[in-house]
């Protein structure tokens, strides 16, 4: 099964596992080779970097020889940072708090309503009531931090609470996120992924480029699940959730290529490990 990975999200996929642990900016003609072993052309890589670039996200630097490069802006930094919690964590926490996001945003303002909706659901938020959102406890640092940058944080408070009732709780998750819609997400990551690890397991060898392509695809589809699904806790969840298998598959193909696809990219065998989180 065939997928597509846009540009821009492999680029902000390399920084993530690889660009950031690069001691100074990382060289336009560096950028442009290491995409090109993922598919993606010149050009593509340049009109993607002026994204990032526009949203704040990328920051135009020199490196010690004088060459065009870009670093990562402090916002960035954060948003990598939050996000390793998630891409790189073994299990979810024996916690069965959540942190609430009640908010109101006058008609004046309507669009902020929307922005605010969006990203609660980006963060992996369930709906339990118009205006009352919910989350594992665990993910309130993050929620904070989003918040405060979009300046939306006039317009929330932040609770952390338990589920007293009335309804069996299993049964409100199941209302308060399209598990369903969750489980296909992990299948198809499964389709797409598992195959890789099996073929990786029966090799010795393991070619540098091989190794950072393959990464960096897996990463790429990965990195957006722990967002789709939160981590909700598995004595919630249906019977034979697909979320450990593809979680273990990513754990697996991480441990077997990372260090390997850093050689690729020349940059240190640092960062984020699943064991250290």
């Amino acid at each position: 099964m065939s997928e597509q990975h846009a540009p821009r999200s492999l680029i902000v996929t390399f920084y993530g596992a690889y660009g950031r642990f690069v001691p100074g900016p990382v060289p336009v003609a560096e950028l442009i080779r290491l995409l090109a072993a993922v598919g993606v052309d010149a050009p593509s890589v340049r009109s993607s970097v002026s994204r990032l670039k526009r949203r704040g996200l990328l920051v135009p630097a020199r490196t010690a020889t004088g060459a065009a490069g870009y670093v990562l802006s402090p916002e960035a930094r954060q948003l990598l940072d939050d996000g390793d919690r998630r891409v790189y964590a073994v299990s979810p926490p024996e916690d069965d708090s959540w942190v609430l996001a009640v908010f109101s945003v006058p008609e004046s303002e309507r669009q902020k309503r929307h922005v605010l909706r969006s990203r609660l659901a980006g963060l992996g938020f369930g709906t339990a009531a118009p205006g009352v959102w919910l989350a594992p406890a665990r993910l309130y640092e993050e929620t904070r931090h989003t918040l405060e940058r979009l300046r939306l944080d006039a317009y929330v408070e932040l609770f952390r609470g338990e589920h007293l009732g009335f309804t069996a709780t299993a049964e409100a998750v199941a209302r308060w996120w399209d598990l369903a819609a969750i489980a296909k997400q992990h299948e198809a990551f499964l389709d797409r992924h598992a195959r890789v690890l099996h073929d990786w397991e029966a090799r010795t060898d393991t070619p540098l480029e091989e190794a950072y392509r393959d990464y960096l695809l897996a990463l790429d589809s990965w990195r957006h699940l722990p967002y789709a699904d939160p981590g909700l806790p598995p004595a919630l969840l249906p019977q034979d959730w697909p979320g450990a298998r593809s979680a273990a598959v990513f754990r697996a193909l991480h441990e077997r290529l990372r260090d390997a696809g850093a050689a690729f990219a020349g940059v240190p065998k640092s960062g984020p490990h699943p064991e250290s989180m």
